[in-house]
């Protein structure tokens, strides 16, 4: 008789779960629209592998014309990967980058303890081709995730642990609806030294190790790399000041850009390091700046040359030209692209590996186009920092960079949210 009876309740079990999977509510079967609420991850939940939506909403600038493609749209706070560092995959099919989307309510949660652990922003990827997304971290411990130069792959510390992440796979994976656990895209491939405590890191464009530095004192930093193929940790140089914006040569092997940190104005801004293929570390400072310069947002354009700002928000910074300029960093040559008009001037710059166009933004979120051999600009898009003209209110920094293609600009915007992903053609003119 029990044996009848637990039969009763398990096929009973059985037919309930069916009828709730299939969403059947009073004769109307909803199945087909099972995930719909996933839309914009109302629930928060972290869940490896996941699948949303497309999002997505085209929008013509009203004042040029452009249309820009808003990649999310929903409350919580997007941003994609800092400029220096790539967002595309490596083989172009997927945009990478950061959400707290794992949050219920839209915001991190600022509370930890055993029963109910901290949750931190997630990384998520973008298909090109539908605008959906997945999610591709999971837990507390995701840190700076650095997204392979050739190979769909990304790597992170975990403690004192390198990993990598089968982007590749994973992806692949969730377009088939298959994803299996996280640890199973993961591999270590080498680890530090348990007292060093990485903070700023880049990934060598040869996908085989990670230049990382840690603080030495309050008033200095040691720049390492860690080798994937020896797992051997290399002391490359002591600096005597903090260190930040990591960025490997995404053209040249060895040699890495980085900045005094400061929060603000440093003494010299931008500094190159090059390792030859002797182990042999060469520390020294590209544009040597004037005491009255704010020099901000360098970045690589082409194997020889990087582009930044140097700011003219303020009147005593305007005593020198100021704008974005271009500098080889192999001869020192320097030359001013150009200054806006608007008040405060350009904030961040990217630039095509072929030196031949280049992005600016003001700090009232507008993005323009250079052409670098007419010596010309066109303003693209407007209106991603509403209301605001200081780099220091809190709406979105566009951080702009451009797709390897060269087709898109990616940047973020305050358009419609605090922070949203967004992209605009970079030659508009030829979709017409």
């Amino acid at each position: 008789m029990n044996e009848i009876k637990a039969i009763k309740l398990a096929l009973c079990a059985f037919f309930l779960a069916s009828s709730c999977y299939a969403q059947t509510v009073e004769g109307v079967d909803y199945s087909d629209r099972k995930n719909v609420d996933k839309t914009f991850d109302m629930d928060g939940t972290d869940i490896f592998g996941q699948r949303f939506p497309s999002e997505s909403l085209v929008i013509t600038d009203p004042v040029t014309g452009v249309k820009i493609t808003a990649l999310t749209t929903s409350r919580h706070s997007s941003s994609k990967i800092y400029q220096d560092q790539p967002s595309w995959t490596a083989d172009g099919k997927y945009i990478v980058f950061s959400s707290n989307r794992n949050t219920a309510a839209g915001g991190n949660v600022t509370f930890a303890s055993k029963t109910a652990p901290q949750k931190s922003r997630q990384y998520y990827a973008i298909s090109m081709a539908n605008h959906e997304i997945v999610q591709v971290t999971t837990g507390t411990a995701a840190g700076n995730l650095l997204v392979g130069h050739q190979h769909n792959l990304a790597f992170h510390f975990r403690g004192k642990d390198v990993i990598e992440l089968n982007l590749g796979a994973l992806l692949a994976d969730s377009e088939h609806g298959k994803v299996k656990d996280s640890a199973s895209y993961e591999r270590v491939v080498a680890s530090i030294p348990e007292d060093l405590k990485p903070g700023g890191m880049c990934l060598d464009v040869n996908d085989s190790r990670i230049f990382f530095s840690t603080r030495s004192g309050d008033q200095a930093s040691t720049i390492y790399s860690v080798d994937f193929k020896t797992n051997k940790t290399t002391k490359l140089v002591e600096v005597p000041f903090r260190t930040g914006h990591f960025q490997a040569n995404p053209f040249l092997t060895g040699e890495m850009l980085y900045c005094w940190e400061t929060g603000g104005d440093a003494p010299q801004r931008m500094w190159i390091l090059s390792v030859d293929k002797n182990g042999k570390a060469v520390n020294r400072p590209v544009y040597k700046e004037k005491a009255d310069e704010w020099v901000t947002h360098e970045v690589f354009a082409g194997p020889d040359h990087i582009l930044f700002n140097v700011m003219g928000h303020i009147d005593r910074l305007r005593k020198n030209p100021t704008g974005i300029m271009s500098l080889n960093i192999r001869t020192g040559e320097a030359k001013l692209l150009g200054q806006a008009k608007e008040l405060g001037g350009y904030w961040h710059a990217y630039g095509t590996k072929d030196l031949k166009w280049a992005v600016g933004d003001t700090f009232n979120g507008n993005i323009y186009r250079f052409n670098i051999e007419k010596g010309n600009t066109t303003l693209l898009t407007t209106g991603h920092r509403p209301n605001t003209q200081s780099p220091f209110s809190s709406q979105a920094h566009a951080h702009q960079s451009i797709s390897p293609n060269g087709k898109w600009i990616l940047f973020n915007s305050s358009m419609l949210t605090d922070s949203d992903i967004m992209m605009v053609p970079l030659h508009p003119e030829g979709l017409n």
